[in-house]
């Protein structure tokens, strides 16, 4: 495994982590989830104006957001069914990469971006464990992730987030302010049609 670059402390970024063949085996994962537990349109607490990209989830806990607030639950806000199971490609890249004694994650978010859509400079802190990291792999085009400090006035900077790249949040950076301000098309043919799929593994509970 290649070594990381530390854009900041705890932001570990890892360009082209997964190879093409490891990339097609999770997406074929991604497609099987979707299919049990299609992308849903959270909307905003309070307002319920509806976010730009759609999401689902794998594993116990899923992270939904509506009128009522953000949280994490057991099942699909529309089928009311449990969460597909977290694959096992998603578990290993957790051990490989969120270090010996992180705990094992409970929720991997399911973000589907479209050309035209964005996520908003936010912090993940709907977690009841702050201590763990967060890990995200990229599939499909290629992401400007941008990210800057615990403060959201502080400064920022931005990468490109290929298919294929991990990137952890961790220590420091755990509560650090982030988001996606565009995609590009066309800068992968993993998906066929032009798009991303990001995966998000949390810790949800204390162990």
């Amino acid at each position: 495994m290649q070594q990381a670059l530390e854009l900041q402390p705890g932001c570990l970024w890892w360009p082209g982590f997964l190879d093409r063949a490891a990339q097609e085996a999770l997406l074929a994962d991604v497609r099987t989830a979707l299919a049990a537990a299609p992308l849903f349109t959270p909307s905003m607490p309070r307002t319920g104006q509806p976010f730009s990209v759609r999401m689902s989830n794998f594993g116990p806990l899923g992270w939904v957001s509506d009128e009522a607030g953000y949280r994490y639950q057991s099942f699909h806000p529309d089928t009311r069914a449990p969460w597909p199971a977290m694959p096992e490609a998603l578990i290993a890249a957790w051990r490989a990469l969120a270090g010996d004694d992180a705990p094992p994650p409970e929720a991997g978010l399911i973000n589907w971006y479209e050309p035209g859509t964005r996520m908003g400079l936010h912090q993940d802190r709907d977690e009841r464990d702050l201590t763990a990291p967060v890990l995200s792999l990229s599939l499909g085009d290629t992401a400007v992730f941008r990210i800057g400090g615990a403060q959201r006035r502080d400064p920022t900077r931005s990468i490109r987030l290929a298919s294929g790249d991990a990137l952890l949040l961790s220590g420091p950076s755990r509560l650090a302010f982030h988001g996606v301000d565009r995609i590009i098309p066309g800068t992968s043919t993993l998906i066929g049609p032009p798009g991303r799929f990001n995966l998000t593994l949390r810790r949800v509970t204390p162990p």
